[in-house]
C-alpha cells in the first residue's frame, strides 16, 4: 500500500514539475500528457469554436425563420433543407475517405442499410420533433428570450428519469430544477409585461425541451443498432428526417408557399440556407469534440456560459432595453442549469469513487 502512494505521489509531482506522466499502482507509466499550456491553449480553441457555431447557427435560423427582408414563412423547410444538407456532408465525407488507402476501414464509411434506418426510426421521430420544435420555438420567440423559452429540458430529464426508469433525483438537485421552473415563469411575466411574448413560441418551447429529454433517452437505446458510432446514427437520423419531412411539406402548404417564394432563384437565401445547414452539421461535430478535450460536465457548464453570452448579444444586437427582473429570470434560469450540472457532477464522482474506496478498504484489510 505505501509503494502505491509512494509511486502515486512521485507521479503527480513529476507531473507538476514537467508536465510527464504518471504512474500506475503497479508501476507502470500512463500516456504522458502534454503541458499545461498546450493544453489550456487548446481547450480555449475548442470551447471558442463551440460557442462561435452554436451562437451562429441560433442567429441564422433566426434570420432564416423570421427575418422581415425575408419572409420566408416556411419554418419545415429551413429544417428539411438543413437535414438535407447534414446528409449530403455525410456521404461526401464517407465517399471521400473511401478514395484513401484502407477507406474501407475508416471511421467515415458509411454503407445504407434500411434494415437499420427502419431500426432508428422511433428516434428520428423524436429527433423530427425536437428540431421542428427547436426552430419554430425561435421563430416566435426572441434570441434574447430564446434560452429561457426551451429551458425545461433539464426538468423533463428529471421528470421521464422517475417516470421511465424509476431513478430518484437528490433534493439538492430537485432545488436546481425548482430555480429553472421560478425562472421560466418569471420570465414569462416579464415577457408579457413588455408586450413581446407569444404563447404559441412558449408552447414550441416546451415541447421542444420534452424532445430533447427524449432523444436523449432514445440515442442510448438506439446506438447499439449502429455500433455505437454517432456518426453512423447523425447520417441515418437525417436521412430518416429527410423522407419524413416531405408529407409534412405538403401538409402545412410550405410546397405552395415555397412556389410563391420571391428569393427562390437568389443566390444569397441559398447560400444562407446551405451555411445553415453546415452549422446544424457542424455543431455535432464541435459539441463532440469539446467533451472529448473537456467533460461532460464541463460541457454543460460551457453550453450555460454560451447561453448567457448568446442573450446578451442578442439585446446589444436587436437594441432592446429589458427591466431588472427579465434579467433575474434569465439569472435564475442559467444559475439553476449550472447549479443541477454541478450536483450531477459531484454525485457521479462520488459514484465513480466508491469502487475504488471499497478496493482499497478491503486491500488494507487483506495486509496488501
Amino acid at each position: 500500500m505505501s509503494r502505491t502512494l509512494t509511486l502515486k505521489r512521485s507521479g503527480i509531482l513529476r507531473m507538476a514539475l514537467g508536465g510527464g506522466g504518471l504512474l500506475e499502482a503497479d508501476g507502470e507509466a500512463r500516456e504522458p500528457r502534454q503541458p499545461f499550456l498546450l493544453r489550456a491553449l487548446k481547450i480555449f480553441l475548442v470551447v471558442a469554436l463551440y460557442w462561435f457555431t452554436s451562437i451562429t447557427m441560433v442567429f441564422l435560423n433566426k434570420y432564416l425563420l423570421d427575418s422581415p427582408s425575408l419572409k420566408l414563412g416556411a419554418p419545415l423547410f429551413v429544417t428539411f433543407y438543413q437535414c438535407l444538407v447534414t446528409v449530403l456532408l455525410c456521404k461526401g465525407l464517407s465517399l471521400g475517405s473511401g478514395l484513401c488507402p484502407g477507406g474501407e476501414r475508416s471511421p467515415l464509411a458509411l454503407r445504407f442499410d434500411l434494415k437499420v434506418l427502419r431500426s432508428i426510426l422511433p428516434l428520428s421521430m423524436v429527433f423530427i420533433g425536437m428540431i421542428t420544435f427547436n426552430n419554430l420555438c425561435l421563430m416566435h420567440l426572441g434570441v434574447a428570450f430564446y434560452t429561457v423559452g426551451r429551458c425545461l429540458s433539464t426538468v423533463f430529464n428529471v421528470l421521464l428519469s422517475y417516470l421511465l426508469l424509476k431513478q430518484t433525483t437528490s433534493a439538492y438537485a430537485l432545488l436546481a430544477c425548482g430555480v429553472i421552473l421560478g425562472g421560466f415563469c418569471l420570465g414569462i411575466d416579464q415577457e408579457d409585461a413588455e408586450g413581446t411574448l407569444s404563447w404559441l413560441g412558449i408552447f414550441f418551447g416546451v415541447l421542444a425541451s420534452l424532445c430533447v429529454s427524449l432523444n436523449a433517452i432514445y440515442t442510448k437505446k438506439v446506438l447499439p443498432v449502429v455500433d455505437n458510432s454517432v456518426w453512423r446514427l447523425t447520417y441515418y437520423n437525417n436521412v430518416n428526417a429527410c423522407f419524413l419531412f416531405l408529407p409534412l411539406l405538403l401538409l402545412f402548404g410550405e410546397i405552395k408557399t415555397l412556389y410563391h417564394f420571391d428569393k427562390l432563384t437568389d443566390v444569397y437565401f441559398w447560400g444562407m440556407m446551405t451555411i445553415g445547414g453546415f452549422m446544424g452539421f457542424a455543431i455535432g461535430y464541435v459539441t463532440g469534440l469539446q467533451i472529448k478535450v473537456t467533460s461532460p460536465l464541463t460541457h454543460n457548464i460551457s453550453g450555460t456560459a454560451k447561453a448567457c453570452a448568446q442573450t446578451v448579444l442578442a439585446v446589444f444586437h436587436y437594441e432592446q432595453t429589458k427591466s431588472f427582473l427579465w434579467w433575474t429570470s434569465n439569472m435564475m434560469v442559467l444559475g439553476g442549469s449550472f447549479f443541477y450540472t454541478w450536483v450531477k457532477g459531484l454525485e457521479m464522482k462520488k459514484t465513480q469513487d466508491e469502487p475504488t474506496i471499497k478496493s482499497v478498504a478491503k486491500g488494507g484489510e487483506s495486509g496488501v
